[in-house]
């Protein structure tokens, strides 16, 4: 008859779903029954359905509404209308509205295997379509990064110029906006591929361990020193060294690293003996380094040793069209982890995650999925799968004065080109003195 389907027959006569039920179990699938819309949606929201058998007049919500609802939240399902041979203008609409095909009371056997075969053949072509689909949105993807923004491309662009030569990055934006993400894609590119990459959070660490850690020590250099150990600079022999959040490191440290990255060698903690390494440096900082050099926090010298190129990574807020895109990556990676089969999100809410400023970038959003998915009690997650968002970090849009509104809309456009006057006055059609003006006016901080 056909490949084996999940069916679900939704007819308000028993007499229909019961024939429907033994016809179709007859040759292996596996069928369900509804009596009415609504019990057909409950069921829907917990299992999914290859092919719905939908009659077009029930009590209640009936088979077209019925349909636009299955459409709007379930896509991927194939709707039959079954309908009476006085209602030839009701099937016609329902295929205008999305139904796959529509099925003629009374009906013979002959009549369903064609209507199967036809659904079976469209599955064929979704599945191609769905491939194809899945090919071209590799595009949209760099490595573990996902992405189409303009601010994205630019990235991807990027990191294959610069993934194979030794020049040392430094990767600057907020946290959570996938800086590891970026240095593992530069090194996965590099002729360093095959060697280590290995990160270390240097903001989580004191600075008594994080030297242990990079340098490695001698037996009895210190309290607990019971070996001699390798570090981390001589692990990395021959691959690439990430050091997240090179702001925290102390002054000592800046001036320790910049001998190794002008000297190429090292000495463990308590020897004296030279040894050579062979690495490349990548680092990153949600912090601005020009303030702390500014405070003498930082050091002048080591921030221009490690910052060669500097490539920006821009906040979730900079580049929100491509939330959807993280929303079913996301929903995809965590319905496998948790076999919740949560596998959509309604328009509720994707409008309310297109809304929220995300502090913590796509690692908060990241988390609010797992969260939402974990929790959820259907296949499709709405707005109230998401109340525990801080309702502080959704965007205003209107009902304040024009000085909020001007302050609002510099700030947003300084954030989008990363904070470069020049351009951002361009967009704003002012001089610079006059955007520096603005921004002391209204204390505009990046």
């Amino acid at each position: 008859m056909s490949d084996k389907m999940r069916i679900m027959v939704v007819d308000d006569e028993m007499i229909v779903r019961e024939s429907f039920y033994h016809w179709f179990t007859k040759y292996g699938h596996a069928v369900e029954t509804a009596a009415s819309g609504e019990e057909a949606l409950e069921k829907l929201e917990n299992r999914q359905f290859d092919l719905l058998f939908v009659d077009i007049k029930m009590p209640g919500m009936d088979g077209l509404e019925l349909l636009d609802r299955v459409k709007t939240e379930y896509p991927e399902t194939f709707v039959v209308i079954i309908t009476a041979y006085g209602s030839i203008e009701s099937a016609v609409k329902a295929m205008k509205s999305g139904a796959s095909d529509y099925l003629l009371k009374p009906f013979k056997p002959d009549h369903i295997n064609l209507v199967m075969e036809k659904i079976n053949q469209q599955k064929v072509l979704t599945a191609e379509y769905d491939y194809l689909k899945q090919q071209l949105g590799e595009v949209t993807r760099f490595d573990d990064i996902i992405g189409q923004s303009p601010p994205m491309v630019e990235v991807f662009e990027t990191i294959p110029e610069i993934a194979d030569t030794d020049a040392y990055v430094l990767l600057t934006g907020e946290t959570g906006t996938g800086k590891e993400l970026v240095a593992k894609a530069i090194h996965a590119k590099s002729h360093r591929a095959n060697f280590p990459f290995i990160a270390i959070n240097c903001g989580a660490m004191a600075e008594s361990l994080l030297e242990s850690e990079l340098f490695g020590h001698t037996k009895g250099a210190f309290t607990g020193a019971h070996k001699n150990r390798k570090g981390f600079l001589e692990v990395v022999s021959g691959g690439t060294l990430f050091l997240d959040e090179i702001g925290e490191i102390s002054m000592k440290m800046q001036v320790d690293l910049l001998r190794v990255l002008e000297e190429k060698k090292i000495q463990r903690i308590g020897s004296h003996q030279p040894i050579d390494v062979d690495f490349r440096l990548i680092c990153a900082s949600s912090r601005n380094l020009d303030e702390l050099i500014r405070a003498g926090t930082f050091r002048e010298d080591f921030y221009y040793r490690i910052n060669v190129i500097e490539i920006r990574i821009p906040t979730l807020r900079e580049r929100k069209a491509d939330i959807p895109l993280l929303i079913r990556h996301f929903l995809k990676k965590y319905s496998q982890e948790t076999t919740k089969h949560v596998d959509h999100v309604d328009a509720s809410a994707e409008q309310l995650l297109k809304s929220y400023d995300w502090p913590g970038n796509v690692r908060e959003l990241e988390n609010a999925i797992e969260r939402a998915v974990v929790l959820s009690k259907s296949r499709t997650l709405s707005a109230r799968d998401f109340s525990f968002l801080k309702p502080a970090q959704f965007s205003d849009a209107g009902g304040r004065t024009l000085l909020d509104v001007e302050k609002r809309h510099i700030k947003g456009v300084l954030d989008e080109c990363g904070w470069n006057i020049s351009q951002a006055a361009r967009i704003l059609d002012i001089n610079r003195s006059t955007l520096h003006k603005k921004i002391n006016k209204y204390e505009l901080r990046q």
